[in-house]
Order: structure tokens, then sequence, then C-alpha cells
């Protein structure tokens, strides 16, 4: 079933400058694609649908990928339930839309992890969407996500668009935020083992017990799949596309505290939330057709801590 795109095909990535987004253009790159579409923030506002048309009028991509979102961690989507849900859902609708009007021949929208139910089965089955309650820490984020799948699929059956989705687990790797208020536990530990160490300090406080398990993939690894499922996947389900790789946060706070070399105690404060207790990806329908993941869990925390000081050398991180 193999698509084979055309090497000088116009290929546009939303979100290029993000962790998934920039992986997609490194492994769109690195297979030999010539012509890829990026915009920055500020030169396509993506909530604008007057903008966003004018954008798919002139630019006329033939391929899409949707991995521009609003996203953050645990406190900010706490905090700005409205904001995620609302800004989400006008990205892509504008996105996925004009898409379709104007004749996108192939479209990949990027899912999530926390879309499935809080309490879902593990590990989670693509069926499993839609079968329960949400994490209610960041319900409006997995909402808008849950609507971009039915989105495509909806699409798909009334007016025949190849437009496909997958949804891939926590990513951690390069280009990621280390702002602190919105970062996702990968930065954050890197961030906050690095000035423990710098600082000299006895003792590192992570949220929660460091029992909640969670599975990581680098941001390479969900480059090449959306490349491999872009090239060889049109179906109407969307498809997960985990690593199969999964630890506690108590297990990733140790690895990551001996590749930063950081050598004090690590507390746990119990009174802070753990999210989700589990979340594994049921990966065998991917894996079914060949696909495996290639940066081990060690490797890739250690190209994304050189990341992490490279961009703090140069300024880049507040």
């Amino acid at each position: 079933m193999h698509m084979g795109i055309s090497k000088n095909a116009r290929i546009y990535v939303a979100g290029h400058r993000g962790l998934a987004g920039s992986a997609i253009c490194r492994a769109l790159t690195q297979a030999g694609f010539t012509q890829l579409i990026c915009r920055t923030r500020a030169e396509l506002n993506l909530m604008d649908t007057a903008a966003v048309r004018a954008f798919y009028e002139t630019e006329r991509p033939e391929y899409a990928f949707i991995a521009a979102a609003r996203v953050g961690g645990i406190k900010a989507n706490n905090d700005h339930p409205a904001s995620f849900l609302y800004e989400n859902l006008q990205i892509q609708n504008n996105l996925i839309h004009l898409a379709k009007e104007f004749g996108v021949r192939k479209l990949l929208f990027l899912g999530s992890s926390c879309m499935y139910p809080k309490h879902a089965p593990q590990p989670m089955k693509e069926e499993h969407l839609l079968t329960g309650p949400l994490e209610p820490t960041n319900e409006g984020y997995a909402l808008a996500k849950i609507t971009g799948i039915k989105m495509c699929q909806a699409y798909r059956r009334q007016y025949g668009c190849d437009f496909i989705a997958m949804a891939p687990p926590s990513l951690y790797g390069v280009n990621d935020h280390y702002d602190p208020q919105s970062n996702h536990v990968v930065p954050a530990l890197l961030r906050r083992f690095h000035e423990a160490k710098a600082a000299g300090a006895p003792k590192v406080i992570c949220w929660g017990s460091g029992a909640a398990r969670r599975e990581f993939m680098h941001s390479d690894d969900v480059g090449r799949a959306c490349l491999f499922l872009m090239e060889n996947y049109s179906r109407e389900e969307f498809i997960n596309a985990g690593s199969g790789m999964e630890l506690s946060i108590r297990e990733l706070a140790g690895q990551v505290a001996h590749i930063v070399w950081y050598t004090g105690l690590i507390e746990w404060d119990t009174t802070k939330p753990d999210g989700t207790p589990r979340k594994l990806m049921d990966n065998s329908r991917l894996f079914a057709m060949g696909w495996r993941p290639q940066v081990s869990l060690e490797a890739g925390l250690r190209s994304t801590y050189e990341d992490f000081q490279q961009r703090l050398a140069a300024g880049k991180i507040r």
C-alpha cells in the first residue's frame, strides 16, 4: 500500500518549531523531501481563519502534517482550561477544514495519549477512546484532540478526504520547552536536576509519589513514525504510535539524575498530584506494519540534555 510521495511534493508542517513538528521536518529532510512549507506563529496565526485560508490558497500544499497545538504540563492545563480548549479547536478546525477546501491530497493529524479515559485499560488500545471520563486536569486539551481525530474521520466519510490521525505518547527531545510553568516531565526534571547540581543543592523535591508510570518516546522516533504513516497508512481508524517503553516517574528521575551527574537526594512531595496512574499505549497495529522506534531512553535523554545545555549557554532559556 506504499504511497510513494514524490520527493518534490509540497509538504506543509504545521507547528514546525514544536517538539513533534521539528522532528517531522527532520525526518522529511533526512528522507530527501525538498519542498517543506513552514510558517512561524508571527508569519501565520493559525487561529485566524482568513489568514489560514490565504495561506492554503497561495501555497497549495499537497500533504499536511498537523502538529500545531497549544501545549503545556498539568499546571498550565489546569489553570487555563478555556484557552486550551478554544485555541486548539480553532487551530485544528482551520487547518483541517481548509485542507479539504484547497485539495490537500493527504493529511496527518497528531492526537495525544491524554485523549484516553483516565482509567482506560492498560495498555490502551485505539478502541478505548471515549469509553470513560477524562483526566480532569487536561480535559480541554484532550477534548480538542479527540475532536480533531473525529473531524478527520468525518471529512474522510463525508468528502472522501485521505485524512488520517495518530496518537503519540509523552514526547521528549530537542526543541522542548524548559519553562517551569508549562513544561512536561522530562524537560522539567532535566532543568530541576541541572539547577540543583549547579547550586550544590543537597536534595531535589519532585512532584507526586513518583509511582505514576509513563511511556516516553523520543521526538525523532515520532517524526519517523509520522512519515511512515503518511506513506503507508490510509484508514479511518486513528493509530497509536508509541514506543512500548514504560517506566515510573521515580525511575525516570533516577535516570535523569544519572545523566546530569546529580548526586544528591531525591524527595517526593506526595501532596502534589500524580495525574493518571499509568499511560501505556498498545502499539500492536503500528508494530504489525513493521515500524519500530530507534532511540533508547538513555541516548535520548543524553541528547536532550545536550540540547538543554546548548540553549542555556546561548541564552535561549528563561
